[in-house]
């Protein structure tokens, strides 16, 4: 369900360009901020880089370009 959300013309504009650069709506660029800010509030010991590397990884299995790591297999 969409929720209408008011937010500063300042980070509208610095949405519009970003969304530019990466194909996304300003929409879908405010909820990526949003959910990156989220995942680093939630994993304070972890570098940016890296949870976006997590993500990209995942978004790269859903798409059947790669094989999931289990923990503990291997061993």
């Amino acid at each position: 369900m969409a929720t209408a959300v008011k937010v500063s013309d300042e980070l509208f504009k610095k949405a519009k360009i970003k969304s530019k650069v990466y194909k996304r709506s300003i929409a879908g660029q405010i909820e990526y901020w949003a959910k990156i800010g989220q995942l680093i509030e939630e994993n304070p010991d972890l570098p940016l880089p890296f949870i976006q590397d997590i993500l990209e990884g995942k978004e790269q299995i859903k798409a059947g370009q790669g094989t999931p790591y289990v923990f503990g297999e291997g061993e």
